[in-house]
């Protein structure tokens, strides 16, 4: 017995490999990924090149075939789009092929005896369109890249560092954290649960904001105005008319310009000003 327990716990050590991919004439990737972190960096070339480091851990022998055999690493190439899935018996497998928005398909999250973690590494194109997600153990950072986005942590932070675009970030439990080396052009959105929300734009900033949260303070150097209140929306609804108001408050900064919506819970709102 006594050589039994020592074997599994000498077992649970980890199995790392490491994973090499180079994808040419791609526009856009999307990695979709359950335990561990994505780090992207743009640069001067025309290839995506991507590293990733998997570390597989379990109980015994038995749960570690089966986690080689139940967890996979799906990368694919249609057209110019890329797209990489961890896939594996956490996922509903709700669709045939989930779209980017409903990649947090996970069903039970019961213990397997293993457990699975790529941590990613990316060069990409500066203009790569970025469809980004994780869930547990990992955080999203994103370095000088100028492609719009679609970013969501679940239980992790968001950073990006020196970017430019337009899109959407949202971390349900951590901090979205931003600078811009050019400002969004058009309509953006960055949110969070359970954490701060800081975004640097560069000076000279344009823009209709919508502010709002819970439990925290909103904080600007940028000066504003205020904008109307949005109307309330009305629907019919057995017989009767509901409305349902916007608790969104608007300021302008500059001269107004594509809406930027700020959104959080628990944490402050800062919109900075990277010329101060």
């Amino acid at each position: 017995m006594l050589l039994a327990a020592l074997s599994a716990v000498m077992y649970a050590a980890d199995e790392q490999e490491s994973i090499h991919k180079t994808l040419s004439g791609a526009r856009s990737i999307e990695v979709d990924n359950v335990f561990g972190s994505i780090h992207v960096i743009g640069y001067d070339g025309a290839e995506i090149q991507m590293d990733a480091r998997k570390t597989l851990t379990a109980d015994d022998a038995e749960r570690a075939e089966a986690a080689k055999r139940e967890v996979k690493l799906d990368i694919t190439q249609t057209g110019d789009a890329v797209r990489v899935y961890v896939d594996g018996p956490f996922r509903c497998h709700c669709e045939d092929r989930p779209s980017f928005r409903s990649r947090n398909n996970m069903r039970d999250h019961g213990r397997r005896g293993y457990k699975v973690v790529y941590d990613f590494e990316l060069r990409v194109p500066r203009t790569t369109t970025l469809y980004l997600g994780a869930v547990n153990e990992g955080r999203i950072h994103v370095e000088k890249t100028a492609g719009d986005y679609d970013i969501e942590n679940i239980n992790g932070s968001v950073q990006m560092d020196d970017v430019a675009g337009s899109g959407r970030v949202y971390a349900l439990n951590g901090k979205v954290s931003i600078t811009f080396v050019k400002n969004p052009e058009r309509n953006s959105y960055f949110g969070s649960l359970n954490g701060a929300v800081e975004a640097w734009f560069q000076p000279g900033l344009s823009a209709d904001v919508r502010v709002k949260t819970f439990n925290g303070g909103i904080y600007t150097d940028f000066q504003t105005t205020y904008l109307p209140t949005v109307a309330a929306a009305a629907e019919r609804k057995d017989g009767k008319f509901v409305y349902r108001g916007n608790e969104f408050q608007g300021i302008r900064i500059g001269s107004g310009g594509p809406e930027y919506k700020f959104e959080n819970f628990n944490g402050d709102i800062r919109i900075r000003n990277r010329g101060q």
